[in-house]
């Protein structure tokens, strides 16, 4: 199967749209977590995948938890916390039940699916050496793909499972042949990434190949822009979108 993995959409409707055209036909969408939150178009980035159904798995992320009130925004940021609470007041009823059904792990073969960490699904940054051994401790698949971050990369678990794994950045364009050995995969974001690229990041698996391919895509930020100053949220988050930060 060719499975097209994304993740913090974070309600950009333009990348979505830009990254779900460069990954083309597709035999599932598997969404990490973060559909909402930071943009100006929650309910347009819902319908999109949602028009993926059956063929879609999505996640429940942080994000869409404040946005339904399942998470105290009070531990956000200042601009966070303004952007969750805008996208909370614009949820439709359609919408918001959606959210509301959303797992916070699915297991689909070789795979675990969360939007933090297999520890906490929801929260739990997996971004360092230490905390990805602790969760490769409690990985039941070979492979486990997170979101969370928006840095593309992949840990590697060291042999010696007592030592700390091994992380590489993930280079664009270049498919990489799963090992035998557990991996932590991150796709980055689609909709406000964070490793100085501004350019929307996902990943193509082919479980039949058993392959990984990180992508960038190009999209229109100004035209989010707009749409974010139109919608009057916060200016650094507008501001960021241009710089990948």
């Amino acid at each position: 199967m060719r499975i097209a993995i994304i993740s913090d959409i974070h309600s950009n409707r333009v990348a979505l749209q830009a990254v779900l055209a460069d990954a083309g036909a597709v035999d599932e969408t598997w969404c990490l977590g973060d559909v909402v939150g930071y943009g100006p178009e929650p309910n347009e980035c819902i319908e999109i995948l949602r028009q993926r159904e059956p063929r879609l798995i999505c996640l429940a992320g942080n994000h869409d938890w404040a946005a339904l009130g399942r998470l105290d925004t009070s531990d956000f940021n200042h601009d966070a916390e303004a952007a969750a609470l805008w996208t909370r007041n614009r949820l439709t009823p359609s919408s918001r039940a959606y959210l509301e059904s959303l797992p916070e792990r699915v297991i689909k073969g070789d795979f675990t699916l969360v939007h933090g960490s297999p520890r906490a699904p929801i929260w739990e940054y997996l971004i360092s050496a230490a905390v990805a051994r602790a969760n490769f401790a409690l990985l039941t698949t070979p492979y486990c793909l997170v979101g969370h971050s928006h840095i593309p990369f992949i840990f590697y678990e060291a042999v010696n499972r007592q030592d700390l794994p091994t992380v590489h950045t993930a280079s664009a364009d270049k498919m990489i042949r799963l090992p035998e050995q557990r991996l932590f995969i991150n796709p980055g974001s689609v909709g406000q990434p964070r490793d100085g690229n501004p350019h929307a990041s996902y990943a193509i698996l082919d479980t039949g190949a058993k392959t990984i391919e990180h992508r960038r895509v190009p999209y229109s930020i100004k035209e989010t822009q707009r749409l974010m100053e139109q919608a009057g949220l916060p200016q650094r988050l507008i501001q960021r979108l241009e710089y990948g930060l």
